[in-house]
């Protein structure tokens, strides 16, 4: 991280001062072991809360104290403001910080620390009622002047069906329903035609329920091609308010940010002073102190108000690294009292900071969400990265919160330099056992168009960066060599007898040793025989290769290949632990090269008779609880009708009709949570889920 801008000392009445001795962080994963790290620096001891699936993962270890909720979903845990409430007397904690997300912009839980007689790390529960409602913000935006998107909000009466369509059809399809409460990309649709419109509010209305306790939506004008740029705002209890400059956070999945930077490619220094001042004006508006954020969308140089967030954002890395602030430090400062101690005039850009967020999902299907085990993790020390994780080997990413493994960050002194090295940070970072969008991230970052600076929200269906990478024949190769010979080491350490003996012996003449991996849809046969210097001659699929092996442990391998050296990590792993697909057979082999991770599939040596296969039958694409039926059965279908919505991670999940057919059987209830891989519906005349 960049060297952190010390405060200048500045005498404070004592009245005002309120130290900290304890924090609780109300929050989970990534973001409270961020957070308990800048307080173990100013002094203070940590508090962990946790959910029961979250018992084990690293934030409660690295707590000075972690306290039960005592239940496994959002509302059980995380959004009970009693428990937390209660988690904070039981651990004799002073202060509560939020986090992001959760309870973190609740001015009912903000006012309740407060009646509490803790201190409160964030806004005034006043400011966040005023402008953390999205609805709330825009009317004051209007206020004081900012450009504005055109929308309304839908209420829940029997006209909003009417006002809906009526306020869509004058500003114009596209629009985007949005939750009012919130953020993270939870509560929100894009509509593109009227028939779209009721069961996106519906949809919206519910989701946002779910994550936020709040079902408010709005409507407004949808722009397809703009940036998403937002103004960091820091302001103190004595009346000082101070922008940190911007962050483009335009590439996004499900309206949900992947990549962001400071500072945005697209600014110059008369729309950076102009937007800061917008922000300002808003801050101003309402007294603001602590972080806070602004968004907007921005189009050539016009933009136009989208949200406050009054919280720490996920992606506040990058202005850490471009201001050498650490923004946790200066909540907890303002949280007692203290002046910032510096002006606008005091700070500068130095440098670009680009953010990758790591997630565990399927890019090449849609992103999907992919619990599971995460087998190994290693992230990559040769480059000076920084990474916000809330995982480590063995640790489970489960189905009742985000699916994020880790944020992954790097500073340097041009924007393309940061691409380039975040992009190998990247590829030499080992995460296996789980499938994840790392090679999806690292494509976005070497495409010509990031390069250019030609990003905007449409950015993954306009540039269509790899969903996946390809590795190429030799490394596949490689690959399977150092599975192979990773094994075959692993089983000479392991056996109990003649261990001296080397590898391959053999004390008559044999046929070589064999092993058949799948990856990539790909065959490779592996054959290899040890030669009289320890060597071995091997071949995959009929191609020929001299290895040595140089050194093998339980996690890697050194090897010598036709006079190239490289060492590679390898592990094997059950499909049936990380999230492999149901069905799935033999063992998985995990390795990681110079170029990333392969997943190598060994096929068993006598494979089990084949079963017909079932058709007509859709699965569940991952665990989750299903909020909603629209069929029953006997009911006729076209292909693409929705037929039921599936909730994981925070996030719905539509299970349409691959084909037109009819409903044969419907294998599931609302509210029932299901397996993955379980069977849902079972239709006639349609295709295999």
């Amino acid at each position: 991280m960049a060297d952190v801008m010390q405060s200048p000392a500045s005498p404070v009445p004592a009245e005002s001062m309120k130290p900290m001795r304890s924090l609780l962080v109300a929050n989970r994963g990534e973001i409270a072991r961020r957070i308990f790290r800048t307080a173990r620096q100013m002094g203070l001891a940590t508090v962990a809360v946790y959910a029961d699936g979250d018992a084990h993962a690293p934030f409660v270890a690295e707590a000075d104290s972690a306290i039960a909720l005592n239940g496994r979903n959002a509302a059980e845990t995380y959004l009970d403001i009693g428990k937390v409430l209660a988690a904070c007397q039981r651990s004799g904690a002073d202060a509560v910080h939020p986090g992001y997300g959760f309870l973190s912009e609740n001015a009912t839980f903000a006012q309740a620390v407060i009646d509490a007689g803790l201190t409160w790390v964030g806004p005034s529960p006043s400011a966040i009622a005023r402008i953390g409602d999205k609805l709330a913000a825009k009317r004051l935006a209007r206020e004081v002047g900012v450009p504005m998107l055109e929308g309304i909000e839908l209420t829940s009466d029997a006209n909003a069906e009417t006002a809906a369509a009526a306020a869509a059809l004058r500003i114009g399809y596209p629009v985007l329903i949005k939750a009012a409460a919130g953020g993270g990309g939870r509560g929100m649709r894009i509509v593109e035609s009227p028939g779209q419109l009721q069961e996106a509010i519906v949809s919206a209305r519910r989701e946002a329920q779910a994550a936020f306790g709040n079902g408010t939506v709005f409507l407004e004008r949808w722009l397809r091609a703009s940036r998403h740029v937002e103004i960091q705002i820091l302001g103190d209890r004595h009346g000082s308010l101070v922008h940190l400059f911007e962050r483009e956070c335009s590439i996004q999945r499900r309206h949900q940010k992947v990549i962001e930077e400071s500072p945005s490619p697209a600014m110059t220094p008369a729309l950076r002073e102009r937007m800061g001042q917008a922000a300002l004006a808003l801050g101003r508006a309402i007294g603001y102190h602590s972080a806070g954020t602004v968004e907007f969308m921005l189009s050539g140089d016009e933009f136009f108000f989208l949200e406050v967030n009054t919280r720490l954002q996920v992606e506040h890395p990058v202005t850490e690294e471009v201001t050498g602030l650490d923004l946790v430090r200066e909540q907890l400062r303002i949280a007692q009292g203290e002046p910032l101690g510096y002006g606008q005039a005091d700070l500068k850009l130095t440098g670009h900071a680009i953010e990758a967020r790591l997630y565990a999902e399927n890019p090449a299907q849609d992103f999907l969400p992919t619990p599971g085990t995460v087998t190994a993790w290693q992230p990559a020390t040769n480059s000076g990265a920084r990474f916000d994780s809330g995982i480590e080997a063995g640790s489970q990413i489960g189905i009742e919160f985000d699916p994020l493994i880790a944020k992954v960050i790097v500073h340097a002194p041009t924007r393309r330099e940061a691409a380039a090295r975040l992009a190998r940070v990247l590829e030499t970072t080992r995460v296996q056992g789980i499938t994840h969008n790392r090679d999806f991230l690292v494509a976005c970052l070497r495409s010509p168009a990031f390069l250019s600076g030609d990003t905007s929200t449409d950015f993954i269906a306009r540039v269509a960066p790899a969903r996946t990478r390809q590795p190429s024949a030799n490394e596949l190769d490689v690959a399977a060599i150092a599975a192979a010979l990773h094994a075959r080491a692993q089983r000479l350490a392991g056996s109990r007898v003649q261990r001296g003996l080397p590898g391959g012996f053999r004390n008559s003449v044999m046929p070589p040793q064999r092993v058949v991996y799948r990856a990539a849809e790909v065959e490779l046969n592996v054959s290899y025989q040890t030669e009289r210097d320890g060597s071995l001659a091997l071949e995959v699929s009929g191609r020929a290769y001299h290895v040595e092996v140089l050194r093998a442990s339980a996690h890697d391998i050194d090897l010598a290949i036709d006079g190239w050296r490289g060492t590679l990590a390898v592990c094997a792993d059950d499909p049936a632990t990380a999230g492999g697909h149901a069905g799935t057979t033999g063992s998985r082999r995990l390795v990681h090269g110079p170029g990333g991770d392969i997943e190598l599939l060994e096929l068993p040596r006598f494979p089990a008779t084949a079963k017909a296969e079932f058709r007509g039958g859709l699965i569940a694409p991952m665990p989750g609880k299903v909020l909603a039926l629209t069929v029953a059965v006997g009911d006729a279908v076209e292909a693409g009708q929705l037929l039921l919505v599936l909730e994981a991670m925070k996030m719905e999940h539509r299970i349409t009709a691959p084909a037109a057919g009819s409903v044969q059987a419907v294998k599931v209830a609302v509210g029932e949570q299901v397996a993955h891989g379980a069977l849902l519906i079972v239709l006639n005349d349609a295709g295999a889920a």
